[in-house]
Order: structure tokens, then C-alpha cells, then sequence
């Protein structure tokens, strides 16, 4: 009997180890995409660019969660950040005000 439920455990690990080797296959793919797609330059329609970068965020959730991170989590760490980026005047902060438009955005979306 012990051995049916070590059998489904091991199964379960191998399962997850080859999820999380897809996922990482999955990202390294998604921006070769994104990098082979802006080199086109304005050939490529942003519906391309969206789905490109949806992708990324998906398999970035998907992963974290495979390696026992919470999608709260994720979003908590990226609250973090964003706070950090802008008391340190980040680029993107500094020059577009980037960072205060994705907190802004974020807390909408969590409330």
C-alpha cells in the first residue's frame, strides 16, 4: 500500500520537474520571439508584440508557481520593486514615469 503512494509521489515530482523544464524552454522561446520580432521594427503589428509579451507574463506566473511561488507573491515582489525603482529614480521612472503608471495600474487591479 506505502508503495502506491510513493509511486504516485514520484510521479507528481517528475511531472513537475518536466513542467518546470517546459516552462523554462517556453521563456528562453518567448524572447528569442520578442528579440527576433523587434528586430522586423515596424513590420511587426502590436497585436504581435501583445502576444508576445502576454506570453511572457503567463509563463513567468506558471513557473513561480511551479517552483512554489504564489501569484500573489509575484505580484507583492513586483509592488516592491516598483517602489524601489522609484526611490531610486530608475529610468524609466525618471524619464517617463513608467513605474508610477504600472503601481498606479497594479493596485486598480488588485482592489
Amino acid at each position: 500500500m506505502g508503495g502506491i503512494s510513493l509511486l504516485s509521489r514520484d510521479t507528481d515530482i517528475t511531472k513537475n520537474i518536466r513542467m518546470i523544464e517546459f516552462l523554462k524552454s517556453e521563456l528562453l522561446t518567448t524572447v528569442a520571439s520578442l528579440y527576433h520580432n523587434l528586430l522586423k521594427g515596424t513590420k511587426v503589428g502590436q497585436g504581435v508584440i501583445q502576444d508576445i509579451l502576454a506570453n511572457l507574463v503567463l509563463v513567468t506566473y506558471l513557473l513561480g508557481k511551479r517552483l512554489g511561488v504564489s501569484y500573489s507573491m509575484i505580484d507583492s515582489r513586483i509592488l516592491e520593486k516598483i517602489r524601489i525603482g522609484m526611490l531610486e529614480e530608475h529610468e524609466a521612472e525618471k524619464w517617463y514615469g513608467d513605474l508610477t503608471d504600472l503601481g498606479e495600474y497594479m493596485k486598480l487591479k488588485k482592489g
